[in-house]
């Protein structure tokens, strides 16, 4: 709970029309104690914290101008969404921020009416806007409509095909482009904000309306001249928005995003003046604003854990074991010793796919092309084209949106593409947008393409150095977020035949064939089977695709129940499994096939192990399952000593 008396005016808004009666003198101090808010909340339950720390005039400001939620406010990604969310009735609830059943780390439809339109990824708000703007005005509505969206996600192809599709468009959206990283603006001071408050208001649009109306009546070459001269003028004035008023957007900026002086008239103006049209806002801040040791290390505190707030130290629980992520950093560097053709590519996560680590080692062989996936996979693709071996780092969740890349340019062409699949399964606190749930699914539709699921951090080495050989088309492997198991790890991974799985436990009455890490539960679910006298084989597949037949053959004719089990959705390894069982006849022969991947639902943010206790991935509902194919499932526990 929060300290009464170190928040008096943030006590009293429990809604943002509460704060729209305050002073200037006041928002400014609620500034201040929503700052120390944020600071004080994601130190005691990590999150995302540098990003929101740069928004908090921007919030505040946003609130106290328009009339929200009648009035839309979208934030791209929704990592700096934790002030928006202390000002619209979230407060109490901050504590339980992406913990299981508590307030989720982005903006969520079904979380509250203050948030229009759920994020986790980025680049998605002006589209989102657009279609918000094109459906009031077809219904009659009057409100505004608003998307913040950071330089970070302006990387990404998407946000420039809203841009360009709202420029050609008269609906009315304001577009609010927080810049705290690129530095694409001018220094901002004084003589901005006047001239931005000059350009924003309605005397000066006015009269910019009636230039354009008056160029257009003269004859053609004197109509160009004109338009010539209004554009010149206004590069002479407002400086950096030459790309936007190109692409069909009134350019007001750049603008201080922590000067309420400076904020509040130019977003008075913009709500005030009736002109059809899009409007681009310049905002320029900074990350981690209010707490200097995010001021100091932006991306280190851009998502953290918890963390001490008086000396900013992280608190970071000691593992038992290295990570699935700096164990590919490491399996990737030795195969890039010995083969100066591999490069590495992320989509602006290098920390997050340990290709910094890479980078360190090799840095003229890392390619860092910013938010832009479909762009990463076309560009491994021209890599592979020409003889390199490229390794694509990205998240599950995140491939997803090169999709039509893997399948078009790498796959048809059968470029030798290796996809580090980071992130696969269920993540965590993250929740429903980050986890890695759908790769194996739409991965495995794909004719070419080599997938792998190591179970431990010692089968993902050797799943590294298996990709690292393979030349003759497409391949992934997906591995989980957190720590390995604690195996003992060599200098190199070794290169794996391919298709071919192994045997982990040798059984005869039921055979659990597993893909991927949840093996040890697996393992754990043959002990507590043999315990009841039931034996059990448990085998690791290692690959989805080319599937090992031999073993699922041997599995399905050895054994009364045969068990599959991933971290996939529907449609994924299971899928591989009995479309084979089915053409070969094996379903004939009295095997009980029992698939186990995640529900067909959205799980929401908590611990993975809570959440594959959700989606029913355990070792107890592994026990449960074979119980129940052979009508035992009434058979009490056995005593434990």
């Amino acid at each position: 709970m929060a300290d009464k008396t170190a928040t008096p005016l943030l006590d009293l808004v429990n809604e943002p029309a509460d704060l729209r009666q305050f002073s200037l003198e006041q928002l400014r101090e609620l500034a201040e104690e929503l700052r120390r808010e944020v600071i004080e909340v994601v130190s005691v339950t990590g999150g995302h914290l540098g990003a929101g720390l740069g928004v908090v005039e921007l919030t505040i400001a946003l609130h106290h101008v328009f009339d929200t939620p009648a009035d839309r406010l979208i934030w791209d990604v929704g990592h700096q969404c934790y002030p928006h969310k202390i000002l619209t009735g979230r407060r109490q609830g901050m504590r339980t921020l992406r913990q299981g059943g508590g307030v989720s780390g982005f903006t969520n439809r079904a979380e509250s009416p203050y948030d229009p339109f759920g994020a986790g990824h980025s680049s998605t708000s002006i589209s989102a806007g657009l279609g918000m703007a094109v459906a009031r005005d077809m219904q009659g509505r009057n409100n505004h409509v608003v998307a913040v969206i950071g330089d970070g996600a302006m990387s990404a192809g998407m946000a420039y095909e809203a841009l360009n599709n709202a420029g050609s468009m008269d609906s009315r959206l304001v577009v609010i482009l927080n810049d705290n990283d690129m530095s694409i603006a001018p220094p901002v001071g004084a003589m901005s904000a006047y001239l931005s408050r000059l350009l924003s208001s309605k005397p000066y649009r006015s009269l910019r309306h009636i230039a354009k109306d008056l160029a257009a009546i003269f004859p053609a070459p004197l109509e160009r001249a004109a338009r010539r001269a209004e554009e010149y003028a206004r590069g002479m004035v407002s400086g950096g928005g030459t790309l936007f008023e190109e692409m069909g957007f009134y350019y007001v900026g750049p603008i201080d995003g922590h000067n309420l002086d400076h904020l509040l008239p130019v977003l008075v103006n913009v709500r005030d003046t009736p002109d059809p049209g899009p409007i681009l806002i310049h905002v320029v801040t900074q990350k981690g604003r209010g707490y200097p040791p995010a001021e100091a290390a932006a991306d280190k505190y851009h998502g953290v854990g918890k963390f001490d707030i008086v000396t900013g130290t992280l608190s970071k629980p000691k593992g038992n074991a290295p990570s699935y992520t700096s164990v590919f950093a490491r399996a990737l560097i030795a195969e890039a010793e010995r083969d100066e053709r591999i490069v590495a590519i992320t989509a602006a996560m290098p920390a997050g796919t340990g290709l910094d680590l890479f980078e360190n080692r090799f840095p003229k062989r890392c390619f860092d092309v910013g938010i832009a996936e479909q762009h990463a996979v076309t560009f491994a693709a021209g890599l592979a084209s020409e003889g390199l071996r490229p390794f694509a780092a990205l998240y599950s969740t995140f491939l997803q949106r090169g999709y039509d890349q893997l399948v078009h340019d790498v796959a048809l062409q059968n470029l030798p593409v290796r996809f580090a699949i980071d992130r696969a399964g269920l993540v965590g606190a993250d929740g429903a947008t980050h986890h890695g749930s759908f790769d194996l699914a739409y991965m495995g539709c794909v004719p070419g393409m080599v997938i792998m699921a190591p179970a431990d951090e010692l089968e993902l080495m050797h799943a590294v150095a298996t990709a690292a050989a393979i030349d003759d088309g497409p391949s992934a492997f997906r591995y989980p977020r957190g720590e390995g198991v604690g195996l003992e790890l060599p200098e190199r991974g070794e290169i794996l035949p391919i298709g071919k799985g192994r045997i982990v436990r040798e059984g005869t009455a039921i055979a659990i064939l597993s893909l991927g890490t949840r093996l040890g539960e697996a393992v754990k679910a043959a002990e507590e089977l043999a315990a009841r006298g039931l034996s059990t084989t448990v085998a690791d597949a290692r690959f989805a695709k080319p599937l090992d037949q031999d073993l699922v053959r041997r599995l399905a004719r050895e054994h009364e129940v045969l068990i599959t089990v991933e971290e996939g959705s529907v449609g994924g390894f299971s899928s591989q499994v009995m479309h084979f069982m089915a053409t070969a006849g094996l379903l004939d022969a009295g095997v009980k096939v029992r698939p186990l991947c995640l529900p067909d639902r959205f799980i929401e943010h908590d611990t993975p192990y809570n959440q594959y206790d959700q989606a029913g991935l355990n070792a107890q509902h592994i026990v449960t399952t074979a119980l129940r194919a052979l009508g035992l499932e009434a058979v009490q526990q056995p005593a434990r000593a």
